[in-house]
């Protein structure tokens, strides 16, 4: 069997080596791929945004599935280009990629689905956007409608902070199309937790419950980025909670979509925020999370080809997942400077010795060969994984592998999973 996994990140590189372990030993492609996936695929010289490309070698190659990891080639419409071609690929069609790529589009199924979710108002004038400031308490989210690596979202903490971020999206422009239109939505309090749903078009099944790091320092201080760690099991996500949620956001969603003529089909991420006025939906994705999937992946157990068959073929059964009892724990080495301007083609070291570890796995992110020499090419280096007995074990051995990697500038959280040993 040949898959190929669209994509270069840590995200890509944990579904590589999840893959590679299923029964059936398939022939794996990565395009573009990192350093790590090179130890188990062939890495194709493709941008993962460059559909026609990857298309290209598709019809050439005919790869038995195609897995994709990130959000702008499935809102570019990947999926519907290689299945116009009777390829197969887990991930959402485009127009159900849409629950990603316009805050607006998923802020109008969560209503007409009745699910629970921040309120919130949209605009493409500044000056409307301004004077609805008034009728938001503070702190303020300020969103970009469209995709924005990351970047486009805003918690404003005063009025002109709310404000200068409404102008620099639809007067100055700084995201372009993305921020052609904003949302003003309120602030909701509470702990945020992920969920990861296998969607098959009507069923799902809930992958174990993550929660991310999103602030770059310890403390969640400083600026936001795509990830500094995760974690699973989330204890604020209780074993009463899941069905709520299967039941009161992801199938509803679902539902709705299928009701508009889109059959989502692929993984199906909530952001969630659980909190005073319990359970809310702080944004969806239309794929695996990253860092979430480099710790939640090591704890499913047996075959997952059949289960991402099952999501296209319309037969997902919960019957088709198991889950490890072990934890699992991620630590996101990133390069000095991350999320602002970072050096790249720095050496790493003691790769080998971290791998070593009982129980840790290194998963990488931002790197490159050169020379031979595995060497830093991104932000967010290495994603380094570990599972253990419990929580604190998972956390342990995963420091204890980061302990043993050596690059100029390396930067990480030293308090990965604090929410969960303050609780």
């Amino acid at each position: 069997m040949n898959i190929l996994v669209v994509g270069g990140g840590g995200r890509e590189h944990a579904l590589v080596w999840r893959l590679a372990q299923d029964s059936c030993r398939p022939a794996l492609f990565c395009a573009p791929g990192n350093a790590g996936t090179a130890a188990l695929a062939t890495n194709l010289p493709l941008s993962a945004e460059d559909v026609p490309a990857l298309l290209a070698w598709a019809k050439t190659h005919r790869p038995d599935l195609t897995v994709v990891g990130p959000e702008v080639p499935l809102c570019l419409g990947i999926t519907d280009a290689f299945t116009a071609e009777g390829l197969r690929v887990f991930g959402p069609c485009q127009a159900a990629a849409r629950m990603e790529g316009s805050k607006l589009f998923s802020k109008e199924v969560m209503t007409a689905a009745g699910v629970p979710t921040a309120r919130s108002e949209s605009f493409e004038r500044a000056d409307a956007a301004l004077a609805a400031l008034d009728r938001f308490s503070l702190p303020v989210v300020i969103k970009a409608d469209g995709l924005a690596a990351g970047k486009g979202v805003i918690i404003a903490a005063s009025r002109e902070e709310a404000a200068a971020a409404i102008r620099s999206m639809l007067v100055d422009a700084v995201f372009g199309k993305a921020g052609a239109q904003v949302l003003i939505e309120e602030f909701l309090e509470g702990e945020e937790a992920s969920i990861l749903a296998l969607v098959d078009g009507e069923r799902a099944v809930l992958l174990p419950a993550s929660q991310d790091h999103k602030r770059v320092f310890d403390r969640d201080e400083g600026p936001n980025t795509g990830g500094m760690g995760a974690y699973t099991p989330a204890p604020v996500v209780t074993p009463e909670l899941l069905p709520v949620i299967l039941d009161t956001v992801i199938l509803p969603v679902v539902r709705e979509l299928k009701r508009r003529g889109i059959v989502y089909k692929g993984v199906l991420y909530a952001g969630l925020m659980i909190g005073p006025r319990g359970l809310s939906v702080l944004e969806f994705n239309a794929r695996f999370g990253d860092p979430e999937t480099e710790a939640v992946l090591p704890r499913i157990a047996g075959d997952l080809i059949p289960a991402l068959q099952a999501c296209i073929d319309g037969t997902l059964n919960d019957t088709l997942l198991k889950v490890r009892p072990e934890a699992a724990a991620t630590v996101i080495m990133a390069a000095g400077g991350y999320p602002g301007a970072y050096r790249k083609g720095t050496p790493i070291f003691g790769l080998d010795e971290a791998s070593r570890v009982s129980g840790a796995t290194v998963f990488h992110a931002g790197t490159a060969l050169k020379d031979g020499q595995v060497v830093t090419s991104g932000g967010r280096v290495l994603a380094v994984t570990a599972l253990g007995a419990d929580l604190k074990a998972a956390v342990g051995k995963a420091y204890e592998a980061v302990a043993k990697i050596r690059f100029e500038g390396a930067h990480y959280r030293t308090d990965i999973a604090h929410r969960a040993f303050n609780r």
